[in-house]
């Protein structure tokens, strides 16, 4: 197992560690060095262990940046008007037809 005491991870957070590590391995990636990556992960979206140490509760589950992407999709072009919108349209595609002439030319 990975550096550091693990008794304030709760199980949710000690089964994410193991699905994240075992996804690393998968992709060819030591097996101490996914374990490493796995609990940064949990600690990049939990803020460490959740149990409490001593009196009181432990604390709660905030919104890890991996949930967050359907909240926040959108707000660019919802505040731009539909002119604006087009316009910006209009230049990508001219974009891609320009580097596709320039990648065909190339070759």
């Amino acid at each position: 197992m990975a550096q550091g005491d693990k008794s304030k991870y709760t199980d949710k957070q000690r089964r994410k560690a193991e699905h994240i590590a075992e996804s690393y391995e998968a992709r060819g990636v030591p097996e101490p060095e996914a374990e490493a990556r796995a609990w940064a992960t949990v600690n990049k979206d939990d803020g460490g262990g959740k149990k409490p140490g001593g009196s009181g509760r432990g604390r709660a589950s905030a919104h890890p940046a991996a949930h967050r992407g359907g909240k926040i999709s959108g707000k660019a072009s919802a505040g731009r008007t539909p002119e604006e919108r087009s316009a910006s349209a209009r230049k990508a595609a001219a974009t891609r037809k320009r580097n596709a002439d320039a990648a065909q030319h190339a070759s």
